[in-house]
């Protein structure tokens, strides 16, 4: 009677046991730390990187993600232009098996493209993601790639326009672009278009390295009423400080594409809120670690444009800003 007592107990003990096993997996499978790539187009110590990184974990913490608990994050930053190691970057980010990749701007994209067609990428930053081959559709992106489009290239026509209403007596643009960013021709193409129509010649200035960007807008101002475009890239961003400075130095007012150039002490900015489409890329990057597929997730375009006027630097130019610009912007710096 003992004996078959202790059978029973041990029985008790095994069914128990067993009972528990699923849901021990089950938990485990839970916790299960992901993994997630980044490759960006910043400096580690850039104050921009560092608020666009802030609303990325931001939302990712929002939809239960939680670095050292259930996500590791391993980053690859900025490589000041220098296109071999931005793809050996790709290429480690690849070899690391993640569970997907946050891709930014169109440098980066097309090393990860290079490197992995089966990798889930999701992008920021990235004009006209159909015509540079990433996917096959806007609304069925169809491969290994999503994310979240900057704007069609006819937005680009809108710069010279709040130019040339900020400094009517402007004739003569110099627009500052990155070369490696092949985004450029087709924003070009639009600023040219708007250009013709206001009889403003353009002067195309490629930025190879922040070193030849001086002597090109020195140059540029030896004929007066002149003004820059600067173009979205990894260049003009890194170096965006130097670009603001010499055209306060040589007094030459500019517009461009986002809020922090303004907030820097740039004339006029206008463009999608940056930061905005890391917290919603996060939003992506979670329905990917649960299991949805880039292909079915449709490339989104910004929800938020921010036209941002900085007085103080218009007052050091001479300027008069129109009313009715002052009248539209989102925020005036003053």
């Amino acid at each position: 009677m003992q004996f078959n007592r202790l059978k029973r107990r041990e029985a008790i003990t095994l069914i128990g046991a067993a009972a528990a096993w699923p849901l021990a997996a089950r938990a485990e499978q839970r916790e299960r730390v992901k993994r997630i790539g980044v490759l960006t187009n910043l400096p580690s110590d850039d104050t921009e990187a560092q608020l666009r990184n802030a609303a990325f974990l931001q939302g990712l913490q929002m939809a239960g993600w939680t670095v050292g608990r259930n996500l590791t994050i391993d980053f690859r930053w900025g490589t000041g232009g220098d296109l071999d190691r931005l793809r050996a970057y790709a290429a480690e980010l690849v070899a690391l098996a993640p569970d997907v990749i946050l891709g930014v701007a169109v440098t980066s994209l097309v090393q990860l493209q290079q490197a992995t067609r089966s990798v889930p990428v999701v992008f920021v930053q990235v004009s006209d993601p159909v015509g540079a081959g990433f996917v096959a559709s806007l609304a069925r992106p169809g491969g290994n790639i999503t994310g979240f489009t900057l704007f069609e290239y006819g937005f680009s026509g809108k710069w010279p326009e709040l130019l040339k209403e900020i400094a009517p007596s402007l004739t003569r643009v110099a627009v500052l672009r990155d070369p490696s960013n092949p985004s450029g021709t087709g924003q070009s193409g639009a600023i040219q278009a708007t250009a013709s129509a206001l009889r403003v010649d353009l002067t195309p200035v490629d930025m190879r390295d922040s070193a030849g960007i001086e002597p090109a807008l020195v140059a540029f101002t030896r004929e007066p009423n002149g003004g820059i475009i600067v173009l979205p890239g990894s260049l003009t961003i890194t170096h965006r400080a130097q670009i603001i400075d010499l055209a306060a130095r040589l007094r030459l007012p500019a517009v461009y594409p986002f809020r922090y150039y303004a907030a820097g002490g740039g004339l006029i900015s206008y463009g999608p809120d940056a930061v905005d489409q890391y917290r919603r890329a996060a939003g992506y990057v979670d329905r990917i670690l649960k299991g949805e597929r880039p292909a079915e997730l449709p490339v989104q375009a910004p929800t938020k444009y921010e036209l941002v006027v900085n007085l103080k630097t218009a007052k050091a130019l001479g300027l008069v800003v129109p009313p009715a610009l002052l009248a539209r912007a989102d925020e005036v710096i003053e």
